[in-house]
């Protein structure tokens, strides 16, 4: 029987892998799978390794490289010499996943990677990493194929997992009862994100912003959305908050002020019109403006390649320019469909194909080959 290992670094991976997990059972039942993850992929019938309490946290600190690195030798020893698995597929979590893929390829261990890293937006130089390490990648954005087929990196572009993920809401008037909402009033949707840095840059910003735009209308409402990982000292506003209902809270705006980053793509697949701002050290944005590859911010812009939703960044993200576009996209009909035509063209490019589907037939395939 052919076996394969699984590496994910957080929950977003383990739940992404495991619906790779799932539909490759369906279509290659013997198929033995173990690896390294949480409870998604344990729910699947997946035997772990390790959870991730032991991938430690991201970043450049002595504990956390020494906790990589310890952890990593553990995996491929226990790769080489115990479980010898016929592929391993690496699940996002960059940082970790490149580092072991140097000692997979040693180990002449065949390697595959989906939701690969970002090196179209930032740090080109993971390239030559990828292109002598990964034997396939499944990028799951259209524009990455493109991308690494220039650099002669086999790829397969495979879809977005947020496509069929992302539940489908269509209560809006029990949404509004159940938080006491105003249903004659416009809802608008707050995401400040979901690392205390953000927070700390982006939470008085948004809460001005709000309340510049109470100054000029009556006929508005805000709710903020309290990410899980923020505790409630953390997370202090004079506004109706939620925690657990992001989905809803993006389905059921009428527009939408956002942290810069995955939530964007989730409301454009929700048709929410938005603007996206982002804020944070200074140093780390110079840092930043070295790297990148591309100019653009927001996954909307970037896929589409064209400029939907606007972006409020570093100096830019200010209250007075935030409240006055949220007013635009409230009251301008055409700044609105030009928003909603973003959206439409990105949820167009996403959903032409059952993603982790993809990814499990694409396994199975090599396999059979092999």
């Amino acid at each position: 029987m052919k076996k394969i290992f699984i590496i994910t670094g957080e929950y977003s991976g383990d739940k992404h892998a495991s619906g790779v997990v799932r539909e490759l059972k369906k279509i290659y039942p013997n198929v033995i799978i173990e690896g390294v993850g949480e409870s998604n992929l344990e729910n699947e019938g997946v035997k772990l390794f390790c959870n991730h309490k032991k991938m430690g946290k991201v970043g450049l600190t002595p504990k956390t490289i020494i906790n990589h690195l310890s952890l990593g030798l553990k995996i491929v020893k226990y790769l080489k010499e115990e479980f010898k698995p016929d592929l391993v597929l690496l699940v996002d979590y960059g940082a970790f996943n490149l580092q072991i893929s140097k000692h997979l390829k040693k180990a002449g261990i065949k390697t595959f990677y989906f939701i690969p890293p970002q090196v179209w937006a930032s740090r080109k130089h993971r390239l030559k990493t990828i292109k002598k390490n990964i034997d396939k990648v499944f990028t799951i954005f259209p524009f990455e194929k493109e991308f690494y087929d220039k650099e002669g990196i086999k790829a397969e572009f495979v879809g977005h997992p947020l496509v069929s993920e992302l539940p489908i809401c269509n209560h809006r008037e029990v949404f509004f009862k159940k938080h006491n909402l105003d249903l004659n009033k416009k809802l608008i949707g707050i995401f400040p994100g979901s690392r205390i840095f953000e927070i700390h840059f982006l939470l008085n910003i948004f809460i001005k912003a709000a309340k510049l735009i109470e100054k000029t209308r009556d006929d508005i409402q805000f709710v903020f959305s309290h990410a899980k990982s923020l505790s409630d000292v953390d997370f202090k506003i004079p506004y109706k908050e939620l925690k657990d209902e992001n989905h809803q809270l993006l389905a059921y705006s009428d527009a939408l002020i956002l942290a810069s980053g995955t939530v964007a793509l989730e409301a454009a697949m929700y048709e929410t019109p938005m603007l996206i701002a982002y804020k944070g050290p200074l140093f780390f944005y110079l840092v930043y403006l070295l790297v990148r590859n591309i100019k653009k911010a927001c996954l909307v812009n970037i896929i589409t390649k064209k400029d939907y939703i606007d972006e409020f960044l570093m100096y830019e993200a200010r209250p007075e320019k935030i409240a006055k576009c949220i007013n635009q996209i409230l009251d301008d009909n055409k700044k609105r469909e030009y928003i909603l035509e973003g959206c439409k063209k990105t949820k167009e490019l996403l959903t032409n194909s059952h993603c982790v589907l993809k990814v499990a037939q694409s396994i199975k395939k090599e396999l059979e080959e092999a």
